[in-house]
């Protein structure tokens, strides 16, 4: 089969673009603002012409990339993840969601506007937006008047005319991802494409149908499943010599306190517990079930849960959130979704479910379905390990965009051996309403200061 020709923008490394190239896509442009980021992607897509810095200056190399390969040819794909840090509900204005001006103060939400510079360029034949859910609703400023507006649809809007918007909400564990990831997509295909008549009359939709989880298919994969399936050696943040596998230099952890690896310890492994449960006293031994107390109450010794100095010379729990953060992942579910946070303890789930440490960058890979062969050339022992692990965190599962690649294609009309999600399912409905309810409001302030 010849390839279908795309353009990826705010690539990343490049990860969830391998999916969408695994199942027929081949990459000719591909722009990312981080060179080091950019200079993975291409050691995975060497074919690709890359398009480093801010897309808002240099949107049009890549309008200039593409013609002078492609001409007045129109990509099959435009790939595009825009940053999702401004729009997610872990943001520190996670409380402002529908407040217009506290989302244009984050200059990475407005970013959309470069996808509806590329797409009127170029015109592509389908369209890909992946972000966290909230980008639906995000309400940011109009650039045209300032009004309140949703993210999602400054760019629906913006290309309506050329385009039917299809919209999807989703834990990417119901596709065989064997962790908690839920986002949202956008999939816009082109007006002109035939396969809309026929998706009209049988309530289809671009998207791959579920293979896992609640409704379809076979069960969740658990973490516990997918580390067997890795087969890496045990690993343990005592020390330097047993945090480390000299034979895979991804497969490493960062090494703890000894304070620190003791109130891990404590915590049972397989019973997804956190550190904020631990009850017994490092000092006489006994029970402290005063689940808010720092110290113990019989002999003040200083107890092995997440706490800080109170200033006064004593101690407080650590401000946090109690359900997640210090905690071990359950073994028998999808692990917690993978964060560019995956080596902090106090972040959210990151602890092994059995063993005394986070999980390793080559763990973290594995749950966001990289492949074996993914090539990181010299990231490692160039930016070291949180910048790798930062590029795991933000990509997209090629597990995912490989079939949502397939399904994608036959609504361009080529053959794919993949199964369409209905219109009727609930991920298909919550978006929309979504989009809906964003739709209202946008419209009702429009009103109100026309």
């Amino acid at each position: 089969m010849t390839a279908l020709r795309a353009v990826s923008l705010f690539s990343n490394c490049g990860a969830g673009d391998v999916g969408y190239r695994d199942s027929g896509f081949e990459f000719d442009v591909m722009a990312e603002l981080d060179p080091r980021r950019l200079s993975v992607a291409l050691a995975n897509h060497p074919t690709a012409a890359g398009v480093p810095g801010d897309l808002r200056t240099t949107w049009r190399q890549v309008v200039t990339e593409w013609t002078s390969k492609h001409g007045d040819q129109r990509p099959a794909l435009l790939a595009a993840c825009p940053p999702c840090q401004g729009m997610s509900s872990a943001n520190g204005s996670r409380g402002l969601q529908s407040d217009h001006e506290a989302g244009g103060r984050d200059p990475r939400n407005l970013l959309v506007t470069v996808i509806t510079e590329v797409a009127r360029a170029l015109k592509p034949r389908a369209i890909v937006v992946e972000n966290v859910q909230p980008f639906l609703t995000r309400a940011v400023p109009n650039p045209a008047d300032g009004t309140p507006i949703s993210a999602a649809l400054l760019l629906t809007q913006a290309v309506a005319d050329n385009y039917e918007v299809f919209a999807m909400m989703g834990d990417l564990a119901d596709w065989g991802v064997p962790q908690s990831r839920k986002r949202a997509f956008l999939t816009l295909i082109r007006r002109d494409e035939p396969w809309l008549e026929q998706a009209r009359l049988l309530g289809r939709t671009p998207f791959p149908r579920p293979t896992h989880g609640r409704d379809y298919g076979d069960a969740p994969v658990s973490i516990r499943e997918a580390l067997l399936e890795l087969g890496a050696s045990s690993l343990d943040a005592r020390d330097t010599a047993t945090a480390a596998d000299p034979k895979d230099p991804l497969h490493v952890v960062p090494v703890w306190s000894e304070e620190r690896y003791r109130m891990v310890a404590e915590i049972p492994p397989y019973t997804g517990r956190g550190a904020w449960s631990n009850e017994r006293c490092p000092g006489c031994g006994m029970p402290e079930l005063d689940p808010d107390a720092a110290i113990c109450s019989r002999c003040a010794k200083p107890l092995l849960r997440p706490r800080v100095s109170d200033g006064d010379g004593g101690w407080r729990l650590v401000k946090g959130f109690r359900s997640t953060s210090y905690t071990r992942m359950f073994a028998d579910a999808p692990a917690a979704t993978v964060t560019t946070a995956s080596g902090h303890v106090g972040s959210d789930k990151t602890i092994h479910p059995w063993e005394n440490r986070v999980l390793s960058v080559r763990e973290c890979a594995h749950l966001q379905t990289l492949p074996e062969n993914f090539e990181w050339g010299d990231a490692l022992t160039r930016w070291g390990h949180t910048n790798v692990r930062e590029m795991i965190g933000e990509a997209v599962p090629p597990a995912f965009t490989r079939a949502h690649g397939y399904a994608i294609q036959t609504a361009l009309g080529v053959q794919a051996q993949v199964a369409l999600l209905s219109d009727s399912d609930s991920r298909i409905l919550s978006a929309a309403k979504r989009l809906n309810d964003a739709r209202a409001k946008a419209e009702a302030e429009h009103a109100s200061t026309a």
